[in-house]
């Protein structure tokens, strides 16, 4: 592995990553957590996790947002997560949740309220301010981002592959039927748009588009086209494809972000980590996208692993895991167990993994339309997603595709 600079003989001694990468402890850890967190409601009504833990006494100061938001995107990872630790009952209780989402709202929100779905309804996030003496919710939270609701389909398709049930395929369906309805864009390469912004009474469409959520548009495509489901998929499959194959620069070896909300002109004033790693667990990636790993490791690469963007102020632990599972998936074991070393390392008390290393990293993003400056950040707080993406690197889950040899008939 090259970490540039960062010489990776400096960073471990072979004992440390002999026992500390072991990627079975780290399935073990991470998947006991994630079911934990599940059986911590009693019963098996469908439940949404809460995305980040609050630890008292670490001086981190409490988020009202975040206090008991379940992001979908978090979630979704959950269930796949969970169907990968073969705990199929919680994963299915995270499963309910989306699929009640996905049938009874309006439209599937980037955020619920965590918990236990009263009357089988999803609630809004939200928190009360006693010194406003009012409620709040969030924007963005009650947005709809595309690769959001990709990625719940994408759960919901692995709930219809471990149990053949079609119910899961047709709530997936109902989902992809949306992206398609509202966020189609044939402006510039094509593709897809980013989702909707902002609340029920004055939506935004949002018009620029993401390569990392036309990734997500591709591989849930291909799946859906592998189902009996009704619907023009290998197309749809196709057009998101353009327009991620459009944001190749051959010259440099890696993808851009997307685009400006001009929908066309490429938005080369930041490097995504994510959008370099997730292109190479697509169906049939191309082979040529197997160079973003040398970009990668020569913009994101910190100490022990891998940062959201190329400023490198931290490590980013959800990353690093996703870089673990490339490069396990590409052959390269011994530079993916290095790398679960470092996520071993980032285990909170409560179970979770720390979201990052530092205590706190920049992604060069803004949260939502109305942010006026790049004001998204991440902080070492435990985090189901960096969770879920720890027990998919270690038990070489590729959330993806269906689960090799598992699907069952529908029914």
């Amino acid at each position: 592995m090259r970490f540039g600079i960062f010489g990776l003989a400096l960073l471990f001694s072979a004992s440390v990553v002999h026992a500390a990468g072991d990627a079975k402890n780290v399935a073990t850890t991470s998947c006991n957590a994630l079911a934990s967190r599940v059986d911590a409601t009693s019963g098996n009504a469908a439940v949404f996790l809460r995305s980040y833990d609050h630890e008292r006494g670490t001086g981190e100061s409490d988020e009202p947002a975040l206090r008991t938001a379940a992001f979908t995107y978090d979630n979704a990872l959950a269930v796949i997560a969970l169907l990968g630790c073969d705990k199929p009952a919680q994963a299915a209780r995270i499963g309910e949740a989306l699929r009640l989402a996905a049938v009874s709202d309006v439209r599937l929100r980037n955020t619920y309220r965590a918990g236990v779905l009263e009357n089988g309804r999803p609630l809004p996030n939200g928190w009360w301010d006693r010194k406003a003496s009012r409620w709040f919710e969030d924007a963005y939270q009650d947005g709809t981002a595309t690769g959001n609701v990709a990625w719940a389909a994408l759960a919901l398709l692995a709930m219809h592959d471990a149990t053949g049930e079609v119910r899961w395929r047709d709530a997936a369906v109902k989902l992809a039927n949306w992206i398609i309805a509202n966020t189609s864009d044939m402006r510039g390469a094509g593709g897809f748009s980013g989702g909707t912004e902002g609340f029920d009474a004055a939506p935004r469409k949002i018009s620029w588009k993401s390569t990392e959520h036309n990734i997500d548009l591709v591989a849930l495509f291909a799946w859906l086209d592998r189902t009996d489901a009704k619907g023009e998929w290998k197309r749809y499959e196709q057009q998101a494809r353009g327009f991620v194959d459009a944001q190749w620069d051959e010259t440099t070896a890696h993808f851009w972000i997307g685009t400006l909300t001009d929908g066309h002109t490429p938005n080369r004033g930041v490097s995504g980590l994510d959008v370099q790693l997730w292109a190479q667990l697509l169906p049939n990636a191309d082979k040529r996208w197997q160079r973003a790993l040398a970009w990668v490791e020569r913009k994101h690469g910190v100490a022990g692993g891998f940062d959201f963007n190329d400023d490198r102020d931290g490590l980013w632990t959800e990353g690093t895991a996703q870089a673990a599972l490339v490069y396990h998936r590409s052959g390269r074991k011994n530079d993916a167990s290095m790398l679960v070393a470092t996520i071993a390392q980032q285990a909170s008390t409560g179970g979770f993994l720390y979201a990052t290393r530092e205590p706190r990293i920049t992604t060069g993003l803004a949260i939502g339309a109305d942010s006026t400056s790049a004001d998204f950040h991440y902080y070492r707080r435990p985090h189901l997603g960096a969770t879920a993406w720890a027990a998919l690197a270690a038990l070489d889950r590729n959330p993806f595709m269906p689960a090799p040899g598992k699907a069952k008939k529908e029914r």
